[in-house]
């Protein structure tokens, strides 16, 4: 891609999610919405590979259907009550079409089918921007509205995204799909809390895309797509596929490392509303997405020969790791020691 190309793509990305983030009225929100659409569109599709194609026209038409129906909640509220202020969203049926709408954004259940077929079908690269920067407008407007949102809803939304994330990923072996699987498990915590401790939603969402950040450039250096190739990478790069080992078992949540941090605020914050049984079962349907992280890590480092891939071995290269993996890999993984600092700053 041309790079002044790549560069207008780039600000248009960051002028879009600016707007959606800082806005008080909802066409304002909508407009950054619209110009993150369009300026993520030629990155998913610049290989001109059918499948990035694909991804791309099944993202816009997810996205303009979601940002319809978004401006329709927003006109719906504002017709009942005469309000466009983002805050003071408090029609019934407004926040009904609103939840569905930031859900289909985000890829929740049940509006989540479209989110591992653009993953797959876009590079790592661009799959990073979709798994964080492309959430972060929506877990924005999600955090403005929480007061007016059902928690019922969101909480049987929240303990779907979590199974059905945890589930479809036990049998993929294409390494964005499982890493798109991943997403929706990880949207379930985020959305089961938004009710009750909001800041809580964005600490989440912040750690998860640390570690996702440090999962995609290391995935991306080593240029592994499938399992099969991450099987062959130990002799490439051993010390980035160790520290990729620690960054995946971090994303499950295991508790010496920065990803159980969440999940522990999580679990305790729904303890303390009587949302004992719901903390159960999200944490149990946790244990299905560490099966995967475990499978991807057994791939990326126990997988010593002889084993049975028909893969050709690579060259062990001395290029240096790039200073940002390394930064978001400790970070990733060495986070939970001061906890105490982190959750008030939240």
């Amino acid at each position: 891609m041309n790079p002044q190309a790549k560069l207008i793509f780039t600000i248009s990305l960051l002028l879009g999610t600016a707007i959606t983030i800082s806005s008080n009225h909802w066409i304002m929100a909508w407009a950054g919405l619209e110009i993150n659409t369009l300026a993520i569109l030629p990155l998913i599709s610049k290989s001109h590979h059918p499948r990035a194609i694909e991804a791309a026209t099944k993202y816009f038409l997810v996205q303009a259907t979601a940002s319809t129906l978004l401006l329709f909640s927003s006109m719906t509220n504002a017709w009942y009550t005469g309000q466009w202020d983002i805050t003071q969203l408090t029609h019934p049926t407004s926040c009904l079409i609103l939840t569905s709408a930031i859900a289909m954004k985000l890829g929740l259940v049940p509006f989540h089918f479209w989110f591992p077929e653009v993953l797959q079908g876009a590079p790592l690269t661009t799959g990073l921007l979709l798994a964080t920067v492309m959430k972060f407008p929506p877990i924005t407007l999600f955090f403005l509205t929480s007061h007016s949102l059902n928690p019922t809803l969101l909480t049987c939304m929240a303990i779907l995204s979590a199974a059905l994330g945890g589930w479809m990923g036990l049998n993929q072996t294409q390494i964005r799909k499982i890493l798109a699987f991943s997403s929706i498990a990880h949207l379930g915590w985020m959305t089961i809390i938004i009710s009750f401790d909001p800041k809580l939603t964005l600490l989440n969402f912040y750690i998860y895309s640390l570690m996702t950040a440090a999962t995609f450039l290391a995935l991306n250096s080593i240029k592994a797509l499938k399992l099969t190739t991450l099987m062959t990478t130990w002799t490439k790069t051993p010390s980035l596929n160790a520290m990729l080992f620690l960054t995946l078992l971090s994303l499950a949540g295991l508790p010496p490392l920065t990803g159980f941090l969440p999940k522990w605020l999580i679990i305790q914050e729904l303890t303390k509303q009587s949302m004992a049984p719901a903390a159960t079962v999200i944490s149990l349907l946790s244990l299905l997405g560490l099966f995967f992280y475990l499978r991807l890590a057994y791939c990326t480092t126990i997988t010593l020969p002889p084993h049975t891939t028909n893969h050709m071995k690579q060259w062990h290269t001395n290029k240096p790791t790039h200073i940002t993996i390394a930064i978001l890999t400790t970070l990733s993984t060495m986070l939970l020691p001061i906890s105490p600092l982190i959750y008030p700053l939240s």
